[in-house]
C-alpha cells in the first residue's frame, strides 16, 4: 500500500498507520511532503530516520520516477494520511507537482482504493468543490472524524479507531476499531504502549 503523509495537521495518522500495515504484514510504499516535515517537527518528537523506519519502501516526494509513480506498479491502493487543502486540489485537478499527486494519479487511473484523510476546517467552496471532484473520480475522502460512540478515553484510541475504519475500506481489519454495538476489550480500553505513538506530545488532560 502506498501511504502518502502531507502537510496537514494530524502527523501522526501517518506514522500510526505505518505501525497498523506493518503488524498486518502489508507492504508500505512511504512519501513524505516537505511541508510535512515541518507539521512533523512542530506537532512530535520524530525525526525522519524514524518514520521511514517503519515503512517498507520510503521514496522521495520529488522521486517522480519512482516505481509507485506508474500504473504498472500493483498495490493495494493509497492513503493521504493526513491529506491537506493543497494536495487535494492537485489530486482533484491532475495536476500533481510530486510524488504523492502522480501516485494518487496513478491510483485513480488504475481504478483501486484511494483514500484521502482531509484534514481542514471549516472548509471553503473550493475544498468543497475539490471533494466532490476525487469523489466522483473514484476516491474516498474520509476525514478523521472520532467516534465516540466508542467512548475513547485516550488521543491515541481516537486515531486508532479513525485509522482502522480507513483500513476496512481495502478489507483489512487491524482490530483497532471499535464496531457498534461491541463491548471494549480490555486492549481497546487502555492507552496504547510507549512505542504507538513515542513521538506524539500528548497534553496529559487528553490522555
Amino acid at each position: 500500500m502506498v501511504v502518502g503523509i502531507s502537510g496537514a495537521s494530524g502527523f501522526i495518522y501517518g506514522v500510526r498507520l505505518l505501525e497498523l500495515l506493518a503488524e498486518l504484514n502489508i507492504e508500505s510504499h512511504l512519501v513524505i511532503s516537505r511541508a510535512a516535515l515541518l507539521t512533523m517537527a512542530h506537532e512530535t518528537d520524530y525525526k525522519l530516520a524514524d518514520v521511514t523506519a517503519l515503512a517498507s519502501h520510503y521514496h522521495r516526494a520529488d522521486d517522480v520516477a519512482a516505481g509507485i509513480a506508474s500504473g504498472s506498479f500493483r498495490c493495494l491502493g493509497m492513503v493521504v494520511a493526513p491529506c491537506s487543502m493543497r494536495t487535494l486540489a492537485e489530486i482533484a485537478t491532475g495536476t500533481s507537482s510530486g510524488l504523492i499527486g502522480r501516485a494518487a494519479d496513478v491510483t485513480l487511473k488504475e481504478r483501486r482504493t484511494l483514500v484521502l484523510m482531509a484534514r481542514e476546517t471549516p472548509l471553503t467552496l473550493a475544498h468543497l468543490r475539490n471533494m466532490t471532484a476525487v469523489t466522483e473520480m473514484g476516491g474516498i475522502i474520509a476525514p478523521p472524524v472520532p467516534a465516540f460512540y466508542a467512548r475513547p478515553d485516550s488521543l491515541a484510541q481516537m486515531i486508532d479507531h479513525s485509522l482502522g475504519r480507513v483500513l476496512d475500506l481495502f478489507g483489512l481489519d487491524a482490530g483497532v476499531a471499535l464496531r457498534w454495538g461491541e463491548t471494549p476489550a480490555p486492549s481497546q480500553i487502555q492507552p496504547h504502549s510507549p512505542s504507538s505513538c513515542t513521538g506524539l506530545s500528548i497534553p496529559r488532560s487528553l490522555t
